[in-house]
Parts: structure tokens; sequence; C-alpha cells
């Protein structure tokens, strides 16, 4: 008896720990429950969605040298006049601009169907849109949804947006002006949503964007599934094509998927500006959760910023980066009030030239005239349970604008070329069994 109670005992010792993990895993950094939302998975069930409309069945034709944007659109419609239902894209491969998803309308691309996009802008009409923290007047997407609740996007087809005229386009103004913004070459986002409720993004491929690929604004419970994201860094960079763009919008789950771009893998942002605080269109990030991913090639897993006023309860947890130049970037603007706090990233595997990267974000600065400069801050931040090969693990250089507080790094195991950390710049920084190159940091 007196064995069996030693076993037991040393069971209870050695399981503590994960069970504490996984209680964890139960709640935001804040404290506040993570809701059944985000762990139940449900697939995208075609038999739910109502009539199928297969867009060869209304007039559409299986060749791939013609832009059929109107023929398509025309299912769209008449799906949506007759009560919505799901529109599906065959295999084959199907031209288009810009499309627009009405009310009760869904996409759905068979294995091997590609809906791709026309590299013509003229085929992406200028409407009010958002772009990099901005409502302005911009370019559709080739897949736009606005007030679409329910909306879905399944299938193990792809969405591919033809990007290389665009890309090319952007490198030649690059070279005439190496100080062009992102705006002054004419390009399309991949996939654009709006104001949709309760949306799903589930298996299909996103690639070769020609600038966004998915953009989320002012959206409430949007999950992004096993989906498959990417555009080339070479031989011809595709840029600004952020994998997942993230614009005031709350309870986000993106869960399972492979993400490689030419910028920004996941983004959180939600307005710029001295006065973006103020400015009703913008607004915070909240409730973000993202596990079981994979990152090739990106400038970092996951950004604040650079446009972003506010992100809370964020968590990336049971993921692996490959060729990642950060893994954590926090973009400290000066020119724009800002707040990341409650940010947790754990179990991450892998390589990348930065592990924790946090600068003042100065590109296209602009005060508009306000005479003094606001407040960033980053708070509560977390990093645990790390397993990283890195040539800098600390980039941290923050000016006297940027308020870091309440950091804590956690169960490291990293190999660094530069193994050195400057514990002044964060108030409250804890360190617990943080090992550098084999040698324990205190």
């Amino acid at each position: 008896m007196k064995t069996v109670q030693i076993a037991l005992v040393c069971m209870v010792a050695l399981t503590a720990p994960g069970i504490a993990q996984n209680a964890l895993k139960t709640t935001f950094p804040d404290g506040s429950p993570i809701s059944s939302w985000f762990t139940t998975i449900r697939k995208v069930n075609l038999a739910q969605l109502g009539k199928r409309y297969v867009i060869t069945d209304f007039g559409v034709k299986t060749d791939s040298s013609l832009v059929q944007t109107d023929a398509i659109q025309r299912v769209i419609d008449v799906a949506a006049g007759k009560g919505g239902g799901v529109v599906i894209i065959p295999k084959g491969t199907f031209r288009s601009g810009g499309l627009f998803f009405k009310p009760k309308t869904h996409l759905h691309l068979a294995d091997g169907a590609v809906l791709k996009g026309s590299d013509n802008i003229a085929d992406y009409p200028k409407l009010p849109s958002r772009m990099e923290g901005q409502s302005l007047d911009y370019f559709s997407a080739l897949v736009n949804a606005y007030q679409v609740d329910g909306f879905t996007i399944s299938g193990k087809g792809t969405i591919d947006g033809n990007g290389l005229r665009f890309w090319e386009a952007f490198w030649a103004r690059r070279k005439e002006n190496p100080n062009c913004t992102n705006l002054e070459v004419s390009r399309p986002r991949l996939v654009f949503i709006w104001k949709c409720n309760n949306v799903q993004v589930e298996d299909v491929k996103l690639h070769n964007a020609g600038f966004w690929t998915s953009h989320y604004y002012q959206c409430q419970n949007v999950k992004v599934l096993n989906a498959h994201i990417f555009s080339p860094y070479k031989p011809v960079k595709a840029p600004s094509t952020d994998a997942i763009d993230i614009d005031a919008c709350t309870n986000v789950l993106i869960k399972g998927c492979y993400l490689s771009v030419n910028d920004d893998a996941i983004a959180l942002k939600g307005g710029k500006g001295p006065w973006a605080d103020r400015v009703p269109s913008n607004g915070a990030n909240t409730n973000i959760l993202i596990e079981d991913c994979e990152f090739g090639f990106c400038h970092s897993a996951l950004t604040c910023g650079s446009e972003a006023i506010h992100n809370r309860n964020i968590v990336m947890r049971n993921c692996h980066v490959s060729e990642a130049s950060r893994v954590l970037w926090l973009k400290m603007r000066p020119d724009t009030p800002q707040l990341y706090e409650y940010i947790t990233v754990e179990n991450i595997k892998g390589q990348a030239h930065s592990l924790l990267y946090a600068k003042p974000w100065t590109q296209f600065y602009d005060l508009q005239g306000r005479r003094d400069q606001p407040l960033s801050f980053a708070n509560h931040v977390v990093l645990k349970n790390i397993e990283l090969e890195c040539d800098t693990f600390f980039d941290v250089a923050v000016s006297e604008r940027d308020k870091l507080a309440d950091f804590t790094f956690e169960n490291f195991t990293v190999k660094s070329k530069n193994p050195a950390i400057d514990k002044t710049v964060v108030k409250g920084f804890v360190l617990k069994n943080v090992r550098i190159n084999s040698r324990m940091i205190e």
C-alpha cells in the first residue's frame, strides 16, 4: 500500500505542470475565459448552405483565357435573388475581376478549381473601402463580402491573385521613387471581408495576391481553418502580400494554416494617425487565437501594427516557424497612440532571424499638425516554452515615447548568434528558466 501511495504522489507531481498548462489554455491572457466557440470546429456542410449553383451551369465557360467577371457575378446575383445558396467553382481555371457576394451566398471551390484574378486593375472597381488603417476609396478585391453574415469560403480549390504584373509594376515604381507608398501602384487584394459576422474560411489555397491576401475588417467570430496561404519572395518578391490582416475585429480563430508570404503573415491592424483612437471607423482587435500553424518565409509570424491602436488578448501557440524574419513584432508607431496588451506567444519551435522585435516604425511618419507625439504602450507580454534558433533573440530598441511593462520570458531553449538582452527597456521584466546558448539568463 505504501508503495502504491508513493507512486500516486509521483504521478501527481509529474503531471501537475501539464494540468496547469491545460488550465491556462482555457483563458485569455487577461484571465477572461476562452469560450467554447474557439474550441468547436465544424466543417462547412454544403448541404446546409442551400441550393448549389455551379457556375458552368449558368453560362460560364471553361476557358482560362477569358475574363468572365460579369458572367460569374450573375450567378452570385441569381443565388441571392432566390434566397441564397453556394456558388461552386468546378474543376478548371476561371478568370475574373472583382466579385461581390450577397447575403446568404457562399463560395465553394472544388478540388482542382482555380478562381484566377485578372491582372488588369480596370477589372476591379474603385469604391469605399479600407486600406492601411484608413477609410478611403480603393480597388475591390477579387472576392468581396460586405455585411454577409455567415459567409463561408470552402473547398480544396485555389483563389489565385495572378499578381505578377502588379508586383513588377510596384518594384518599377519603387525603383523610380524609393519612398513611394504602397498605394501609389494600384493593386487588388485577394479577399476582403467587411462587417461580416460568423465567417468561416477553410481548406482553400489563397495564392499569389496582388496586394494583401486576406483582409477582415470590423468582423466578429471569424474562423480561418487549414488554409494554405502563399505568395513568393523569389524570384520576384510579391510586395505587401500579408497573409491575414485582422482589422478592428473581435473573436478570431486561425488554426492549422500554412502561411508564407513576402510580408507579415498575421498582422493586427485597426487605424493610424495622431488622433486614430477618436476615429469611429477604427477599433481594437480583441480575443485573437492563433494555433497549430506553420509559418514559412514572412517578415513576421505575428505583428502588432503598424496601423493599430489597440490589440488585447492575443494568443499564438503550438506553432512552428521557419524562414521567418521575426516571431513577434511590435511596431511602435510614433505618430499613433497605441496599446498592445495581454499578448501570449507559447509553445513555439523553429528558426527565425529574431524572436522578439520591438522598435519605432517611422515609415510615412505624419503627425498631421499635432504638436505632441502620442505615447505607445505594450504590456503583459508573455513568451513561453520557446525552442528556437535565431540570429538575435531580443531585438528591442524603443524610444522615450514607447512604454514597455510587465514582460515575462519563461522556459526558453534558444540558440542565438547575439545573446544580448537589455532588461532596462522593460519595466517589470521576469525571466524564468531562460537558457540562451546553454547559459541560464537571469
